[in-house]
């Protein structure tokens, strides 16, 4: 049984939860009603839908609780999967009161890296609750792990990275650059309204203050002073939950050199728009954005920040800024912009990265042998796989990085 906060966050996982099913496991998912769990019922999978609040609601938390217990009781999983932090803790909490024999957290992020006071406090004591509650903890990154052990979140020995880390890889051939991906960009250009020889810096990703879209449009408007025609394309919507500074947000409105798309289904043909990606967030698990644009074969220029720094190699496939450094952001932007050499260079290794470490079926794969070994120690049967395609070993030659 996997358990999240929010149905919107099984867009993570595309492809994850069917292959699974091919590799004869047997998928139930729990979450908040919503059109991704509605489309997950559709394509044949067990849905159960337990209305979750994102924010602290102790009341509701507590029903929310109650009703996983009773799924979880009743469903009766061998192994639970929780992730998100309210999913994390309450999910957990579940698992755990129920007896689940083997009970894993996916720890995608820490939101109290970039918190304070009482807030920083309760959110550190409701990830160690999540990590007592799950047997293993699977860090979507190297970093992330060290962070949460230096944090006294979790004990190294739960703790474990899936190959070179992220939640779900990459769909390589979906960013890929193609005749029908560069098509389909020149036509987005047109409409956008992008001149055709405009420099383009862009940014995948929710437009909050977390995510540096304050030093981001800083830099921006320095980089204006230097290529008058440049274009900051945000690919995003912005978040209320972590609501961007006021100056940022009339900037963003009345810059008509920063373009705002909105949220977009497939932001795949948006990279191919670029010149480089910008991702000057200020915390991550494994941002998702930086291997996409890797994919795409474009450089990146990313802040040092937990989870980046395991996606991005600097000096090989992007360059890396200190976090909240706009001066240093700003240099790093104008050096690939000017050097179009070198903006390929990091792009084809990131690409050639990507296709060795984080295809989709490798992370998958790993994951199943994570599985497959914790029920061969507790003693449990394995399952068998209706897809012969699909691997079902161990995988002694997938890395799982565990202290």
């Amino acid at each position: 049984m996997y358990i999240v906060t929010s149905s919107f966050s099984l867009r993570l996982i595309p492809g994850q939860l069917d292959y699974l099913q091919r590799a004869g496991f047997d998928v139930t998912i729990a979450c908040s009603p919503g059109e991704e769990l509605r489309k997950a019922k559709r394509d044949g999978l067990q849905t159960i839908a337990v209305p979750m609040a994102r924010e602290i609601s102790l009341w509701t938390d507590l029903v929310s609780v109650w009703r996983l217990a009773r799924a979880i009781w009743r469903t009766g999983p061998t192994i639970t999967n929780v992730s998100t932090p309210k999913a994390g803790l309450l999910g957990g909490i579940a698992a755990w009161a129920c007896r689940t024999p083997c009970r894993y957290y996916t720890l995608l992020g820490l939101r109290c890296e970039t918190t304070t006071g009482l807030k920083r406090m309760l959110l550190l004591w409701t990830e160690r609750i999540a990590c007592r509650c799950a047997h293993r903890v699977i860090c979507v990154s190297e970093s992330l792990r060290q962070k949460a052990i230096d944090l006294g979140i979790v004990n190294a020995d739960r703790t474990l990275v899936l190959g070179s880390g992220t939640g779900n890889g990459v769909d390589v051939e979906r960013f890929a650059p193609n005749r029908d991906s560069l098509r389909r960009a020149a036509e987005l250009r047109g409409h956008l309204g992008i001149p055709a020889n405009a420099p383009v810096v862009g940014f995948v990703g929710r437009l909050t203050r977390d995510k540096g879209i304050g030093e981001l449009v800083e830099a921006h408007l320095k980089l204006r002073k230097r290529f008058p025609a440049v274009r900051l394309l945000l690919v995003g919507d912005v978040e209320q939950g972590d609501p961007l500074p006021p100056k940022t947000r009339l900037i963003v409105k009345t810059e008509p050199q920063i373009i705002q798309t909105g949220f977009v289904e497939d932001p795949a043909p948006y990279y191919h728009i670029m010149n480089v990606l910008a991702f000057p967030t200020h915390r991550e698990g494994f941002g998702n954005a930086p291997l996409e644009a890797h994919a795409a074969g474009k450089p990146v220029v990313a802040a040092r920040a937990t989870g980046v720094l395991d996606g991005v190699i600097d000096g090989v496939t992007g360059i890396l800024v200190p976090v909240g450094d706009v001066a240093a952001l700003t240099g790093a932007l104008e050096l690939v912009l000017r050097d179009p050499s070198l903006a390929v260079a990091l792009g084809s290794a990131g690409r050639e990265r990507v296709l060795r470490e984080f295809r989709q079926e490798r992370v998958w794969e790993a994951i199943i042998g994570e599985y497959l070994q914790h029920l061969q120690v507790k003693g449990l049967s394995v399952p068998s796989p209706t897809d012969r395609n699909v691997i079902m070993t161990a995988l002694p030659t997938t890395p799982v990085v565990s202290r």
